[in-house]
């Protein structure tokens, strides 16, 4: 006759520290990944946060600028 299968926790037992230690961390990621609330509609508060701007850079030289500020590039 077949063996009935092991539990989760018996086959986490069998397991190494380190090998232990990852299923742990992927079972939280798991978790938090299910518990995660809706993110709701976007209120764009930010909206014309950048409207002085407009007299010194076209919308495309905006955006690279930007990409520029968030990376720390010249």
């Amino acid at each position: 006759m077949r063996e009935p299968e092991k539990s989760l926790e018996e086959l986490v037992r069998e397991l190494p520290p380190d090998v232990e230690q990852e299923v742990r961390d992927f079972v939280e990621f798991v978790l938090q990944r299910r518990t995660r609330k809706p993110l709701g509609r976007p209120d764009f508060e930010w909206a014309g946060a950048l409207k002085d701007m407009r007299d010194h850079y076209t919308s495309v030289e905006l955006q690279h600028k930007l990409s520029e500020w968030r990376t720390g590039g010249e």
